[in-house]
């Protein structure tokens, strides 16, 4: 059963603090379910002549009688304001019964979609353009679900509350895209539910919303695997030659990944002024993680090294002044695929398979500090790459349970 809402109307006066004259202007303090809003009534008053009790003015004066009157009829409009958004059913607001008042437009009035187009015009300067893209992928769904559960386009930003939320998860859950786009996982209707809950923290620092409806919601990720090609894989697909041309610089290029760790849109980015002489003397790659901004310092190592060379008078990579002669992310793990396929290997290849790698066969598995690791990575946090650092873990442990085997029948 929905909750009464509480309603209240004082008049308080504000004492400047550069007093010209000795007097004190009074508001109008309105109070709903808590959340407190005050209107100028542009009026004067001597602080001497106030009874704060009783928020009025005190004596018998002509001035005072008029000051009272006035003060009253003001409570009787904002009253009558408040009992017409009542009426209409609407969201009643502290924000909505001033601007009742005021007489200002609805379209004063925060909304779902404001908040949403609010957030997405602040922060496209600072999130990466793939991240960006995933919070208009976000704001399509919660199109689609208010369409859907509300027959509205949009929604007062106060009717957000923990029943949205659970609902909007549902329909996440339930929703079958009628293209060629695959349901939604769970991790996926939580990365969902997770940009939502950064916009409306957003309008909760903003005063836009008295109460976060995500205050009880808990974020439930499953543990997913990080895929990672094995010290033997790894040598097949070096190993392996290829008549077509772009399978073999495509091939390179995810080699490349593997002894560097970059990400996709990374490698697509690198150009000569990348290699820089590190303190040691020896060849760096020193770059920044498009998603993160974070600085990537990674020493060159012979295999990494001696691809570039490879690609140094590369037509394609020189026109483009790049280091390599790169595709677009979704044909490069088109034709990882048919590379895994031509190699004998049954696990996906993307450039993500190519980053894990580094990070578990060619670093971690070698002994080399996870500390070190994360910084290659360029990880903002260890915990981070910690992740990996489980996988290790685990082969270390498949690794004793195979000698153990071997030691027992030896005996």
């Amino acid at each position: 059963m929905k909750s009464k809402n509480t309603f209240g109307i004082q008049f308080v006066i504000r004492i400047p603090k550069q007093q010209k004259n000795g007097l004190a202007t009074v508001y109008a303090r309105i109070t709903v379910n808590g959340r407190r809003a005050e209107i100028s009534l542009k009026k004067k008053v001597a602080p001497k002549d106030w009874d704060e009790t009783k928020g009025r003015a005190k004596g018998r004066s002509e001035e005072t009688v008029k000051l009272n009157t006035h003060m009253e009829r003001i409570r009787t409009l904002i009253a009558d304001g408040y009992h017409e958004l009542v009426q209409q059913r609407k969201a009643i607001t502290v924000d909505a019964v001033k601007s009742m008042f005021l007489g200002e437009d609805e379209d004063d009035i925060m909304t779902l979609r404001k908040l949403v187009d609010y957030h997405n015009q602040e922060t496209s300067h600072k999130l990466a353009p793939g991240t960006m893209k995933n919070y208009f992928t976000t704001k399509a769904y919660i199109e689609k679900f208010l369409k859907e559960k509300y027959r509205k386009s949009d929604l007062p930003l106060p009717e957000l509350n923990y029943r949205f939320i659970m609902d909007f998860e549902a329909f996440l859950r339930k929703y079958k895209p009628v293209d060629h786009q695959k349901p939604l996982n769970n991790n996926g209707v939580m990365k969902h539910m997770e940009r939502l809950r950064k916009m409306v923290s957003m309008a909760v620092t903003l005063d836009w919303l008295a109460k976060d409806p995500f205050a009880k919601y808990k974020l439930r990720f499953n543990k997913v695997e990080r895929g990672y090609l094995s010290k033997e894989e790894l040598s097949v697909l070096e190993a392996k030659t290829f008549a077509i041309e772009r399978l073999q610089s495509v091939r390179d290029m995810f080699l490349f990944c593997c002894y560097t760790g970059l990400a996709y849109i990374d490698l697509v980015n690198l150009t000569t002024a990348n290699i820089i002489k590190g303190i040691d003397g020896d060849d760096w790659l020193m770059t920044h993680r498009q998603k993160t901004e974070t600085a990537v310092h990674v020493p060159l190592l012979p295999q990494a090294a001696a691809l570039i060379m490879k690609y140094s008078n590369h037509p394609r990579a020189s026109h483009s002044g790049t280091l390599f002669p790169a595709l677009s992310n979704q044909r490069m793990n088109g034709y990882l695929k048919e590379i895994a396929d031509l190699c004998g290997i049954t696990k996906t290849l993307t450039f993500h398979i190519a980053r894990h790698t580094f990070a578990t066969t060619v670093t971690l598995s070698n002994g080399v500090p996870i500390e070190s690791v994360s910084k290659m990575l360029g990880h903002t946090s260890i915990r981070t790459t910690q992740i990996y650092a489980k996988v290790v873990e685990q082969k270390l442990s498949e690794d004793m349970q195979r000698l153990k085997e071997r030691l027992a029948s030896a005996c």
